[in-house]
């Protein structure tokens, strides 16, 4: 069990290092490609409501794609973390310049008092952030498990999918019993389907 916390660890540390050697226009350009696969992407299109993440650190940017959903009216709901009781609640929000707080983890997410909670039973589709992945739907993500219980607590016909780089996509993710698998990757250069 040890042996493999540390080896996600050692694999969150060569994606982190890898990811923050790509030079800013090199990134931008994959984020765009992400975010134009996602936009033509039919189950996405279709979603009366979709759960988005503010990225950190080395995942695929949504700022772009936050922005284009409220162009198009396309709702969403982001995540608001409850840090002690180690869950989340998912808050529609419509306005991104004054919807959203800095929360507990350093992370923009959803201001209560700005935005209403919605039943998980609503989303239609969940993008999931993640650290690594492999063409298994094995999804490494920060280590605090927020999003493994949520993934759990999904309907089943939701469909769980991840924006990734390609250089975010390893061999093998090392799983554990609580680890939750994501149905698909969209990368820059490909769509990957759950093997």
């Amino acid at each position: 069990m040890e042996d493999i916390k540390e080896k996600k660890r050692e694999i969150q540390s060569s994606i982190y290092d890898l990811i923050n050697s790509i030079n800013e226009d090199e990134l931008h350009k994959k984020n765009t490609l992400i975010e134009n696969q996602l936009f033509e992407f039919a189950n996405f299109l279709e979603a009366n409501i979709s759960f988005l993440y503010i990225n950190q650190n080395c995942e695929v940017r949504t700022t772009e794609i936050l922005k284009k959903c409220i162009k198009y009216k396309k709702a969403f709901a982001l995540p608001a973390f409850d840090t002690e009781k180690k869950n989340m609640t998912l808050m529609k929000v419509e306005n991104l310049d004054s919807d959203l707080i800095k929360g507990d983890r350093g992370i923009l997410e959803p201001d209560p008092a700005k935005s209403k909670a919605i039943p998980i039973e609503t989303i239609d589709i969940a993008i999931i952030p993640g650290v690594a992945f492999d063409e298994k739907g094995g999804r490494i993500g920060s280590g605090e498990g927020y999003y493994d219980r949520f993934i759990s607590k999904l309907p089943i016909t939701t469909r769980k999918i991840s924006l990734a780089y390609e250089d975010q996509i390893i061999q093998q993710v090392p799983m554990e019993s609580h680890d939750k698998y994501i149905d698909i990757i969209i990368t820059e250069k490909r769509i990957i389907y759950k093997i």
